[in-house]
């Protein structure tokens, strides 16, 4: 999946949108082998970050950033975007306040290109603050990996 992004996080760098990975993709990248087939991202809610994420998605030709605005964005927790890939943005998670995402923020990279996300801590606090049986399940696996799953 991360192949199909890379144009997508390269935007995102070049809009300097704040952002943060969190969700499934998230999980993955801190060792818990499963499948997943979106990206979630929790952003900063204000205007100016919601309208550089909106311009990073036309860039990369997500026609259904077209679809939006930066304030119908900010008006719901979750906007669904899906194009050739599917992106969850949220404007809030349970159990982490964006502030505590970026300021905890750990940077990865695939390929060369590099991206936000959340860490294990605040991941594995929001998988259980979430309380769905695939997030607690993460959550254990985090626990129980110390790190030391693959990345």
């Amino acid at each position: 999946m991360l192949n199909r992004l890379k144009d997508v996080f390269a935007s995102l760098q070049r809009h300097d949108v704040r952002y943060v990975v969190i969700g499934g993709i998230a999980a993955v990248l801190h060792g818990v082998p499963r499948a997943t087939f979106d990206l979630d991202l929790l952003i900063e809610a204000t205007p100016d970050n919601a309208q550089r994420l909106l311009n990073a998605f036309i860039e990369t030709g997500m026609g259904t950033a077209d679809l939006t605005t930066a304030a119908d964005l900010l008006a719901h927790e979750i906007t669904i975007f899906q194009d050739r890939v599917r992106i969850d943005v949220q404007t809030s998670t349970p159990g982490l306040s964006f502030a505590d995402a970026w300021s905890g923020r750990v940077t990865m990279a695939y390929e060369g290109q590099e991206f936000n996300v959340v860490n294990r801590a605040h991941l594995i606090q929001s998988k259980r603050a979430s309380g769905r049986d695939i997030d607690l399940q993460d959550a254990a696996i985090l626990d129980t990996t110390g790190g030391k799953g693959p990345v």
